[in-house]
């Protein structure tokens, strides 16, 4: 049987299952401005959904095995199981079937420059800056991010032909179906342990997706982590080094960082200064992020001096460490971080604001959790209090061995002030309760934790506009 071809069904209806996802709502107006008819459903009624019915695509809330009759083609994560009623529904009928990253794959062929973001975190962040400079560079690119971007109007952009931004993702080895001409590598760290045998698997993996790279590719990366430049020296490809305190070939000169933890640098290539960065993001991952920015850029003969301009302006991508508002005097605040190290990243940022910390941790999968374990219960050691809910399923079914109370015995166990409070309503009862004004409220995670801002926000403003004798 031939390849299943994504462009042999142009201007035919194409569904996606589980297209409120922060990549498949991206491939969803990707498609639908090729000129594809889009619908699709998700299992949640997220903030994804909105925008696609704005531009015309017929989305549904749950499972509509309906919906699939009257598609030609499926598209479906790797986190879609067969048995999903919509694919079976699919399989029943004959309707061919895709997974996600295969079409992702699919669209970026023909470009010139594939620009690959990969790593265990920060793909997100890095992957929206080099978009952006490109944009503000007049270069025209097509973009698909895992989030979402103000300057983009989205997750995806339809542009020219000469470059592709995307973040590779090494779940499930989706990567793997990407064509690379140059990849930016943030690091290589434990995570997605329920298809990975260990961290060695995981660095196997990554050495696999660069080995896909061109004899003229390029491989951009950290310095600082090993398993990083293994992979890029073993790669028999061309690699340029980024770090910030350490020897490579980019390196941020007289860097320092403001009252909130946003930095200010000069961006050197092998000593010499290619122009001065003054970020409007906190943290030193975000500094570390657009230095791999600008190197990526200037590979691409870029002006860096206008590349540190557009970084300048970089406002971050939405649910990285974003502000959402503020209640009861409490100023909250979401990020999408939902492994250990990207949770210790974005609470650090936090502890910069000089205010109390509530960390508020929606765990995301069982096989997560069981996996990096022993992380999780240090990661929010520099917050003044944890609040952890229950663990996000996705796509995964309750084992019955691990949930949330064991996070938080082992949390209180090394000296941490956790509280369990297992539902929206739960957490909610508890900083109306507890918080005071001027706390910072921190709530991460990638599932839909970051509804608990959008719910208390709502609560809280139709509060303030009751009469005062009805408060």
């Amino acid at each position: 049987m031939s390849e299943t071809r994504v462009f042999d069904y142009i201007g035919r209806r194409v569904h996606l299952v589980g297209i409120g996802g922060s990549s498949m709502s991206g491939l969803a107006q990707m498609l639908r401005r090729e000129g594809f008819l889009v619908s699709g459903s998700d299992s949640q009624d997220g903030y994804a959904l909105p925008a696609l019915r704005a531009m015309g695509i017929e989305v549904q809330v749950g499972h509509h095995p309906n919906m699939v009759k009257e598609a030609e083609l499926l598209i479906y994560s790797a986190a879609i199981p067969p048995e999903d009623p919509e694919r079976a529904m699919a399989e029943k009928l004959g309707i061919p079937q895709m997974e996600r990253a295969v079409l992702l794959g699919q669209l970026m062929e023909g470009y010139e420059n594939t620009l690959c973001v990969c790593g265990t975190h920060g793909k997100t962040t890095l992957s929206s800056m080099l978009a952006q400079i490109l944009l503000d560079l007049g270069r025209d690119p097509t973009v698909h991010i895992g989030g979402s971007l103000d300057r983009l109007g989205g997750g995806s952009r339809l542009g020219g032909r000469e470059y592709f931004v995307a973040e590779a993702c090494e779940f499930n080895r989706s990567f793997f179906h990407m064509p690379p001409t140059m990849a930016l590598i943030t690091n290589i760290e434990a995570d997605h342990l329920d298809c990975y045998r260990d961290l060695d698997d995981i660095e196997a993996a990554f050495a696999h997706f660069v080995a896909g790279l061109p004899e003229d590719g390029l491989c951009i990366g950290l310095a600082d982590d090993p398993r990083v430049m293994r992979v890029m020296r073993g790669s028999g490809r061309a690699y340029e080094t980024v770090s910030l305190a350490g020897e490579a070939d980019w390196t941020a000169a007289n860097l320092r960082y403001d009252a909130v933890g946003r930095a200010r640098f000069d961006a050197c290539l092998r000593g010499a200064p290619q122009g001065h960065v003054e970020l409007k993001v906190a943290g030193d991952f975000n500094a570390l992020h657009a230095l791999q920015a600008l190197a990526g850029a200037a590979a691409l003969g870029c002006d860096t001096k206008a590349a540190c301009r557009s970084l300048d302006e970089f406002a971050g991508a939405h649910r990285r460490f974003e502000y959402t508002g503020a209640v009861k005097g409490m100023r909250m605040y979401h990020d999408y971080g939902h492994n250990p190290a990207e949770m210790r990243s974005a609470i650090g940022v936090a502890a910069m604001q000089g205010r109390r910390v509530i960390a508020v941790m929606q765990p995301h999968t069982y096989s997560r959790v069981k996996g990096l374990f022993q992380d999780f219960l240090t990661c929010t050691a520099r917050a003044d209090v944890t609040l952890v809910t229950d663990i996000f399923a996705a796509r995964e079914k309750d084992p019955g061995d691990i949930h949330s109370g064991m996070l938080v015995e082992g949390m209180r166990a090394a000296g941490i002030d956790a509280h369990l409070t297992r539902s929206f309503q739960d957490t909610e009862s508890w900083l109306l309760e507890n918080g005071r004004k001027g706390d910072l409220v921190l709530t991460m995670g990638c599932g839909n934790i970051n509804l608990l801002n959008d719910l208390m926000q709502r609560h809280w403003d139709e509060q303030q506009s009751k009469p005062e004798g009805e408060q």
